[in-house]
């Protein structure tokens, strides 16, 4: 996915079981994607955020 900064980095999470470290997805009735954890970028923009429902809820 392209990081929702807007800095134009790609951020490749893994979702493959025994990968460290991992994401989990779930898709709602919608469509919607949700992701678990946070991702947090130590690199680059340094962005930390959720993705729920679809939408890009930035940590403070």
């Amino acid at each position: 996915m392209r990081c929702p900064c807007g800095c134009g980095d790609t951020i490749e999470l893994m979702v493959l079981d025994g990968a460290r470290p991992r994401w989990d997805i779930t898709v709602d009735h919608s469509g919607r994607p949700s992701l678990h954890p946070s991702v947090w970028r130590n690199i680059g923009c340094r962005s930390h955020f959720w993705v729920r429902r679809g939408r890009i809820q930035w940590c403070k």
